[in-house]
């Protein structure tokens, strides 16, 4: 693994290592995840209760997401950069309103300000490298 090659890349590489890393943490002990969420843990859950199912279900697309991240670094994949900043603000905005309609627990908005933070540190990064004329090439 090659290691980031511009600011840009490495505000990537640390979403997408973080997003490997719940990914693990949610597969191994979703309980962990769900407490870390500001979500309740249940001792037993029902019958046809599945907040086990979808935590794995969710935790594999972290880590698969973190992968993805980690190879766009590897590449300089510069405009799934950019990509990645608008479609994190729109996650950002979703998980906000989620917390405002009590949807979700108001601990939950620090994965909606993970979100939107990580965003506009990739979006000014672009931007700087971008005005300073620094970025690298996207197909080294």
């Amino acid at each position: 693994m090659r290691l980031p090659r511009s600011p840009a890349g490495w505000t990537m590489a640390v979403f997408g290592v973080l997003a490997i890393i719940m990914g693990v943490v949610g597969l191994v002990s979703p309980d962990t995840l769900l407490k870390s969420l500001g979500f309740e843990v249940l001792g037993s859950r029902p019958s046809g209760d599945y907040t086990k199912t979808f935590m794995a279900a969710s935790s594999m697309a972290s880590f698969n997401m973190g992968v993805y991240y980690l190879v766009a670094v590897a590449t300089e994949w510069r405009p799934f950069y950019l990509f990645t900043v608008w479609f994190r603000l729109v996650t950002f905005t979703v998980f906000t309103i989620l917390v405002l309609t009590d949807a979700a627990p108001a601990r939950f908005f620090g994965v909606a300000a993970w979100e939107g933070l990580g965003a506009i540190a990739t979006g000014v990064a672009l931007w700087f490298e971008r005005k300073r004329g620094t970025s690298v090439p996207s197909n080294p």
